[in-house]
């Protein structure tokens, strides 16, 4: 994908269900690419995600024939919808974090592929946030401590995907929302102490619907480059350049700060032992 293609509002080029406010019809709210699943219920969380109602109060939704829209189980339409409420409607303005890298350790990846099995390692929320993990009181969350660095490579902290499922779960291509209203196609019940926690997925999914859903959506970034191309220019041409930039160069220095990080502590450790040996 050229530069000149990741754009802002490149998310919302394929939408089929579009939101506004009842007294605001010119206004697009935002909106959402319709999948397979999707009912009206979690369409109603996904609202209350972008929108704030001033003063707080209930809301609903309504279609374009002016029908209220049922919290139920039965599948979203799509279509225009219309927020109907007493007080204002704003969008929730805020997602973008600004970022300060945490140190990845190889016993987070190890814990999470002795849980989970082959694959790669991903945390749920970004090392590169560490700054907001802490000062949000997310590590109060980890019941298991990490065996090296920060409570933020706990393995509850971690999930194991294939690699390109790996990129877009990080470029919020996709989300768990570990909602227990939500309806069950297949899959297992995790009772695993060491499982992923929901409070993490449900960060990981309300990033997800603040950066597709909102408004016309953030840029859309360019992940897969190809061979030989100028990555560093076409990240500076492209949008968000600064933030774009620290992110991914951590990302990517990020496996050889694991292994040097690695092979220090192994270094400590023999000399530690063998100090030991001698007394």
């Amino acid at each position: 994908m050229s530069p000149s293609l990741v754009c802002k509002g490149l998310r919302a080029l394929a939408r089929d269900v579009f939101i506004y406010d009842l007294q605001d019809f010119d206004t697009l709210l935002g909106g959402l690419v319709l999948a397979a699943g999707v009912t009206n219920t979690n369409f109603y969380t996904m609202v209350n995600i972008i929108i704030n109602v001033l003063p707080p109060g209930p809301f609903f939704l309504q279609n374009d024939n002016g029908t209220t829209v049922v919290r139920d189980t039965q599948p979203l339409l799509p279509g225009r919808y219309f927020i109907v409420a007493d007080g204002t409607i704003q969008v929730v303005l805020t997602r973008t974090m600004s970022i300060q890298s945490g140190t990845q350790t190889g016993s987070f990846r190890n814990q999470v592929r002795e849980r989970d099995g082959r694959c790669v390692a991903v945390h749920i929320f970004p090392l590169a946030y560490e700054h907001q993990w802490l000062h949000g009181g997310w590590s109060q969350r980890i019941t298991i401590p990490a065996q090296r660095g920060g409570s933020i490579n706990s393995v509850q902290n971690g999930l194991l995907l294939r690699n390109d499922i790996h990129q877009l779960f990080d470029l919020y291509h996709f989300s768990i929302n570990p909602d227990p209203d939500n309806e069950g196609i297949a899959g297992t019940s995790l009772d695993d102490p060491q499982r992923p926690l929901d409070v993490l997925l449900q960060w990981h999914f309300r990033q997800d619907v603040l950066t597709n859903m909102r408004g016309a959506g953030e840029p859309h970034f360019e992940h897969d480059f190809p061979p030989g191309s100028d990555i560093m220019g076409d990240i500076r041409d492209g949008p968000n350049a600064a933030e774009r930039m620290e992110f991914e160069l951590f990302g990517r220095l990020a496996h050889h700060m694991d292994i040097n990080s690695e092979e220090k502590q192994d270094e400590e450790d023999e000399q530690g032992g063998n100090v030991s040996d001698k007394g």
